[in-house]
């Protein structure tokens, strides 16, 4: 429970620790203290004859009885033989006045190391009296409620008390006193309807070797029942063990108090679906599959380039220095930041969704604490996001300016039967010239002509074959472009909002084991 809440501080408020925090601060105390006396206190209603009972076991007047009400205002102790030194620290822990400390008329009577409160009424009108019975109730060992015949199922004892302590009924004994004033089999009956009010209370009972609640009937004005009542506080005082049985339920009372904040409602953790939805958000943010398309574009307007007739080369290398005289223009005029702002940044809005999608994925089901760190968590590192991707789809944007790294084979084989072919062409339309103006035989057109169509027709048909062969391979080239962005774009955010994520949700894996082991589950 120390380490479940040294490792919860940075992620729950002060106050919801602070019960478990009281918790481990009385166990300290309570095992800095003597470890060989057991503090039993005995509690009940007014008029259920506890003082008397305590007179009993003291074997003398130790605790005023009276028809006033409420009797008992402070608590009064028995300590056993054996124990009044070392039992001082406890007394004064209770808050037991020095003036009402007693020790027991009969000697140890068995029961050495036995201190024995008898508290105020827990139904007291005086409101001090039953904060003070609040109070003691936390610091015993043990209790023994006293309940007689007319009030032993009144709503308060159950709904107050015995209901919310059911924890801890290894540590408790339920006796039923006054039995004498029930005539015939009545007791039995009494004590019937006890056994079943505590099971509804969920109380635990200690029958047949079973640990739980020890029920018992008694009088204490007669003595009847006292022996038996004594000779279990002797038992249960001679294991030594009452005082650890009481820290342990007071640590599983305060784990279930703390369940809400450590256990989820469903499986946590982000799925693989989610991570590809993220991806695919992200990869939409920077136009993936836009860049594919333009990457493919721009391979068949190079394969276009390279395949072409020198002609149309020479005309293409003209308008790009026609178009980069046009951009210069335009950056003199002021027009270059328009220029660079193509687009290609990150679509914020669409960054936004995709965070507050895969952290709401993240902390469906988990307790509010730790659903509010992880989405603390995804907002941390969706800070700077989009001027990352933005970088990420500006590099993508430059290495496609350069074209292919790697250019084609078939490429130059093309240009080189371009070249040939406008070879053909020109000495075609040569030696037309020359069979018109009588440089060859007036009977040579025939071939002039055949060269001249040769290189004319040829050279569309080849780059028409050509861009029918590069579809293929551009399609590959955007769908590389396509994937090699979409891998920077989710490797980008990967490492901004789904680790950090992914680190909170192990995190609260750790510190929800941590829970499993301090609850005992």
């Amino acid at each position: 429970m120390r380490e479940l809440i040294a490792l919860s501080r940075t992620r729950l408020d002060g106050r919801t620790l602070e019960a478990a925090g009281r918790v481990l601060e009385v166990a300290d105390e309570r095992y800095r203290l003597s470890g060989e006396h057991t503090v039993v206190a005995l509690a009940g209603a007014t008029g259920s004859g506890k003082s008397s009972l305590f007179n009993a076991l003291a074997g003398a007047h130790r605790s005023q009885v009276g028809p006033r009400r409420p009797t008992t205002a402070d608590p009064v102790a028995c300590v056993w033989p054996g124990g009044m030194p070392g039992a001082e620290g406890l007394l004064h822990r209770l808050g037991v006045p020095a003036h009402r400390r007693h020790a027991p008329a009969d000697g140890s009577a068995g029961l050495g190391g036995l201190i024995l409160i008898d508290l105020p009424d827990h139904d007291s009108s005086a409101t001090e009296h039953r904060a003070q019975v609040d109070r003691m109730l936390e610091l015993v060992d043990a209790v023994i409620w006293v309940v007689d015949p007319e009030k032993y199922a009144d709503a308060v004892l159950h709904e107050r008390y015995l209901r919310p302590l059911a924890g801890y009924a290894e540590v408790m004994f339920v006796v039923l006193n006054q039995v004498d004033r029930l005539p015939g089999d009545a007791a039995d009956q009494v004590v019937d309807d006890l056994r079943r009010l505590l099971d509804e209370d969920g109380l635990a009972l200690g029958e047949h070797g079973e640990p739980g609640a020890a029920v018992l009937t008694l009088s204490a004005a007669t003595g009847q029942g006292v022996g038996e009542l004594r000779e279990a506080l002797a038992q249960f005082v001679a294991e030594r063990g009452a005082a650890d049985r009481r820290l342990a339920a007071d640590v599983d009372a305060a784990a279930e108090r703390l369940r809400s904040v450590y256990v989820a409602r469903s499986r946590v953790g982000l799925t693989e679906r989610a991570r590809e939805e993220f991806d695919d958000r992200v990869a939409e943010a920077v136009g993936a599959v836009a860049t594919g398309r333009a990457a493919e574009r721009d391979w068949l307007r190079h394969a276009e380039r390279a395949c072409g007739s020198p002609w149309a080369r020479m005309r293409g290398r003209r308008g790009r220095i026609r178009g980069a005289k046009a951009v210069v223009g335009l950056g003199a005029a002021g027009g270059a930041g328009e220029a660079a702002g193509d687009g290609r940044a990150a679509a914020r809005p669409v960054v936004e969704q995709a965070v507050r999608a895969v952290a709401g994925e993240a902390a469906h089901g988990l307790p509010a604490p730790w659903a509010q760190a992880v989405r603390e968590a995804a907002e941390r590192g969706a800070y700077g996001l989009p001027e990352a991707l933005d970088k990420v789809a500006a590099d993508a944007e430059e290495s496609l300016r350069a074209g292919p790294v790697v250019k084609p084979r078939w490429w130059t084989v093309a240009a080189t039967l371009q070249g040939m072919l406008s070879v053909l062409q020109v000495v075609g339309v040569l030696w037309l010239l020359g069979a018109l103006t009588g440089v060859v035989g007036a009977t040579a057109w025939l071939f002039g002509l055949l060269l001249a169509v040769i290189g004319s027709v040829g050279g569309p048909a080849l780059l028409w074959l050509c861009k029918v062969v590069a579809r293929g391979p551009a399609r590959r080239y955007g769908q590389d472009a396509e994937r090699r962005l979409r891998g920077a774009a989710a490797g980008c955010g990967r490492a901004r909002v789904l680790e950090p994520v992914a680190a909170e949700l192990l995190r609260y894996r750790e510190v929800r084991e941590q829970y499993a082991v301090a609850s005992g589950v």
